[in-house]
């Protein structure tokens, strides 16, 4: 997802020393700057935990269908006449 918005903000958090290690080797990982790495890892938090989530809503989905058989039918019906 692009930044959206004027000027980037500046934010103030806390660190364990060996985060701060890995973050002060931040150009052994090809970054340009400390900051640029915490974003980019944010940014891939924010892709692991959406994708976490949109599978955790799949296998509700899935286990939902398989204990609904009024909905198996349904789907069933609905799928007749439709190329395999």
């Amino acid at each position: 997802m692009a930044f959206k918005g004027g000027a980037m903000q500046q934010a103030k958090f806390s660190c364990k020393e060996n985060q701060i290690e890995f973050l002060n080797n931040y150009k052994d990982y090809g970054f340009k700057d400390k900051s640029a790495m915490v974003r980019e890892s944010l940014n891939l938090l924010r892709e692991k935990l959406e994708s976490q989530k949109l599978r955790e809503s799949a296998d509700l989905y899935a286990e939902t269908y398989m204990e609904d058989s009024e909905l198996k039918a349904l789907t069933d019906s609905a799928a007749q006449g439709w190329p395999e």
